[in-house]
This record gives C-alpha cells, sequence and structure tokens, in this order.
C-alpha cells in the first residue's frame, strides 16, 4: 500500500489547496484499501464457480420401473351377453351404470379397462361412428393414431393405439355385426406420459388383444 502512495507529493501551494490534497488523498486511499480488501476473495469465488460450470453432468431422466407378471389368463363367463378370457392378475368389478358394464381393474397398477355393451338393433353404423368419436376426440394430444383389425370366427374388432400424452392410451370394439357390440378403452390413474407408461401400454395391449380373440357372445342375455 505504501508504493501506491510514494511518488504523491504536496505542491507549494495555500493552505487551503494543501488541505484539499489531504482529503482527496485520504479519500483515494480508503478507496483503494476497500476494493483491495472486498477483491480478495474474487478470484476464489470465479474458481469454485468456474470448477462447478466445468464438472456440471445433467441428470438423465428416469422413469418407474415396473415389475411385470408372467401372462396366464382365466375365463371370465358372468350372467352376461359375452364371455373372454382375462388376466390373472386383473378383477372384473361391476360397473353400477349398467348391469352389462364391467370394469376390467389392474390393481397392481392402478389402471382400468373400462368395458362397455350395446345390444345392436339396426343401429351398427352408428355405433361404429361413436366409437370412432370416441378415439379422435383424443387428437388434441396425440401425435399419430394406429388401428388394427383384430377377429375370431365369431366376431370382428378394432383396436386404437393413441401416441402421445393422451389419458386413453388404447382404445377397441368387437362386434358380431348383428346383435352385439362391445367397447373398451384403457385408463391410467395417473398423469398421462406415454413415455414413462409404455410399458405398462404394451403389457395391457397384449391383454387387450387377447381378450378381443377370445370373445364369444350369447344371445340369451339380450334385453
Amino acid at each position: 500500500m505504501m508504493k501506491i502512495f510514494k511518488n504523491l507529493h504536496f505542491r507549494d501551494t495555500s493552505g487551503i489547496e494543501k488541505n484539499n490534497l489531504l482529503k482527496i488523498n485520504h479519500i483515494y486511499a480508503r478507496s483503494v484499501a476497500y476494493i483491495v480488501e472486498n477483491c480478495a476473495a474474487i478470484p476464489f469465488i470465479l474458481t469454485v464457480a468456474m470448477l462447478s460450470c466445468t464438472n456440471y453432468i445433467p441428470k438423465p431422466v428416469g422413469y418407474m420401473r415396473f415389475d411385470l407378471p408372467e401372462k396366464q389368463y382365466r375365463l371370465f363367463d358372468s350372467l352376461c351377453p359375452y364371455s373372454f378370457d382375462i388376466p390373472t392378475y386383473s378383477t372384473m368389478i361391476p360397473n353400477p351404470e349398467n348391469k352389462y358394464w364391467y370394469n376390467l381393474y389392474f390393481p397392481r397398477y392402478s389402471a382400468t379397462v373400462y368395458l362397455s355393451y350395446v345390444a345392436v338393433k339396426n343401429n351398427l353404423n352408428v355405433l361404429l361412428d361413436d366409437s370412432h368419436e370416441f378415439v379422435y376426440k383424443h387428437t388434441v394430444k396425440a401425435n399419430t393414431i394406429g388401428d388394427r383389425i383384430i377377429q375370431n370366427d365369431r366376431s370382428i374388432g378394432m383396436l386404437f393405439e393413441i401416441d402421445g400424452n393422451s389419458a386413453t392410451p388404447l382404445q377397441f370394439f368387437v362386434t358380431d355385426s348383428a346383435k352385439h357390440f362391445l367397447r373398451g378403452s384403457l385408463y391410467f390413474y395417473s398423469a398421462p406420459n406415454r413415455d414413462s407408461l409404455l410399458p405398462l401400454i404394451n403389457f395391457f395391449k397384449t391383454d387387450i388383444e387377447h381378450l378381443m380373440e377370445t370373445v364369444e357372445f350369447n344371445d340369451n342375455y339380450i334385453d
């Protein structure tokens, strides 16, 4: 600090001017001392900040891992106009809205396939249009919508897969084209995120395909 002021000399002038120089000299000395004292830590702070930035590694996005059971099925055959195979890790719950409506519930994964049944009475085209409307109202959240025909020797149906963060990623219908019409939609009890739910979506898609392939309609229960 002494070197900073070594070459500062007072001119031979009046006492007022010399007093002003003393004040300036004092203020300058205090300013320099303040800057040196408070800025001494800046190189250390900058070094730590630079090291922190250079060592930063973004963490990859992680999703929940699902422990999926082995595929096994059992026959669901109740007092309904239809029967089919359902997974052993699911439960059929009656829907109070209609005696022929059921909820295929997967308790371990908080997911449900909502099943609704309608008797065909010269209104097959209306039921088909309604099913397509239910699917395509999700186009706002969908990237693409794929469909695939699934049939057996007794019925024919279509499975829709909605690619995107839709509330219902899978929907389907099955009909014998004469008397029976069954439709279903898969819902998860969580915020829709296709990337995180994709393992479950693919897992349940196999179950829905099996349901559609094994469905049989029974005319004895038509109202």
